[in-house]
């Protein structure tokens, strides 16, 4: 099996990469075949790969595998190849459609990294961590520019994170409430960061009915923001994840009292959204700042104020709950939503060799079963047609 890394083409551009120069190098000299497909937005230059004797390559078409991170554009898809990259398609979004249809039309075996699991349904290999680290550090650069004292850089601009941690040290977060939102991969990448920043965590219960003199977050799994709609007391969280439409959201305990909201969640579209839009023109809604790393798009969303997908280069946009329309940030009548879709881009070197640890020791090895069941579960399309596990999206794919 020849592997290539492709070029990433989504715009704008993600400078991420699944393996580094040293992670092909390594594979290389157990045995495997790699290519390089040159980049002029690669975190890590040409020059890196090459140095180590890793080729590079403009032209991938005799590679069997190709590896990317985000979308693939239609027109660089080459028919009768195994891709592996985020397609974004199995909650049926209307956007990507069309990349699908392309995939099947194509004869592409489409094997998703979002539905790499093991044998429990565990992933097995995501960017979560680092899409909650930069999510809570965009939160609070969020609100200083609201605050128009704002002591944090923007992550990207930074070499890694330890880098950050050093500008953490040095400067203290000023008094106000963030409610966090999850406890997966996402949510933990948030807790690292309030807690390096300083910001003490405390208990749901005491965030809600003391005051501090000081940063406080508070992290709430579903025990804390839904509950069931017969009125039965919520006793089992499994079931709110195998049945979210028999729930209704009980988040409201948090929106008088909360500065800060950074959304970390996995939404499923029959759950809940953490609020009405009606109830974030209410008087005594005091969240000002969102983080919405989950980011899905309204009106099928965990946050009714997503009205679209912000980007790098321009992170913030302002939600006028009256209006319910888009508006100016950082004024008296918005809310500041950050809700960049591609958060770990941000801390591109050290997500991507995260990720690439993860694919070498988690996936890699599963390439060498033909009937692999972690793959067979996360192949999306194969053989011109959806795989098994996708016929759900039979629907989806002949656009109705």
């Amino acid at each position: 099996m020849k592997f290539g890394i492709i070029k990433e083409g989504k715009t704008p551009a993600d400078s991420r990469v699944l393996l580094s120069p040293e992670q092909c190098a390594h594979l290389i000299k157990q045995g495997y075949d790699i290519y390089v497909q040159r980049s002029e937005v690669r975190c890590f230059y040409d020059e890196a790969y090459d140095k180590l004797g890793v080729p590079l390559v403009d032209d991938i078409d005799h590679c069997d595998i190709l590896l990317g991170v985000k979308e693939v554009p239609i027109e660089m898809l080459i028919p009768n190849k195994t891709y592996f990259f985020f397609s974004h398609t199995i909650k049926a979004q209307s956007y990507n459609q069309k990349l699908l249809k392309a995939c099947v039309d194509k004869n592409i075996t489409l094997i998703d990294y979002e539905v790499l699991t093991d044998d429990n349904g565990k992933r097995v290999i995501a960017f979560g961590k680092f899409a909650g680290m930069v999510g809570a550090h965009n939160a609070l650069w969020t609100y200083g520019e609201r605050l128009g004292n704002n002591p944090l850089p923007r992550m990207y601009t930074l070499k890694d994170y330890a880098s950050a941690k050093d500008i953490y040290n040095a400067i203290q977060a000023p008094n106000i409430k963030i409610v966090l939102t999850g406890t997966g991969r996402v949510a933990g990448g948030s807790v690292q960061v309030l807690e390096d920043m300083g910001i003490q965590r405390v208990r749901p219960i005491d965030y809600v009915t003391k005051t501090y003199d000081k940063a406080v977050f508070t992290q709430l799994s579903s025990f804390y923001y839904a509950k069931r709609k017969d009125g039965l007391e919520f006793d089992n969280v499994q079931d709110f994840y195998n049945n979210p439409q028999d729930y209704i959201s009980d988040f409201h305990h948090f929106t008088a009292c909360s500065d800060i909201m950074i959304n970390g969640i996995y939404w499923d579209n029959n759950a809940p959204a953490f609020f009405k839009p009606e109830q974030m023109a209410a008087p005594d809604f005091r969240i000002k700042t969102i983080a919405d790393v989950t980011c899905d798009i309204a009106p099928v969303s965990s946050i009714p104020s997503t009205l679209k997908a912000s980007t790098i280069a321009d992170p913030v946009f302002g939600y006028h709950p009256q209006s319910q329309q888009e508006t100016t940030p950082y004024t008296p009548s918005s809310i500041d939503m950050m809700t960049i879709d591609n958060l770990p881009n941000e801390l591109p070197r050290d997500a991507s060799v995260a990720f690439g640890d993860m694919f070498i020791q988690h996936v890699l090895p599963e390439l060498n079963y033909p009937n692999s069941p972690m793959l067979n579960r996360a192949t999306i399309a194969k053989g011109g047609d959806l795989g098994s596990h996708f016929e759900y999206l039979r629907g989806y794919l002949n656009g109705e």
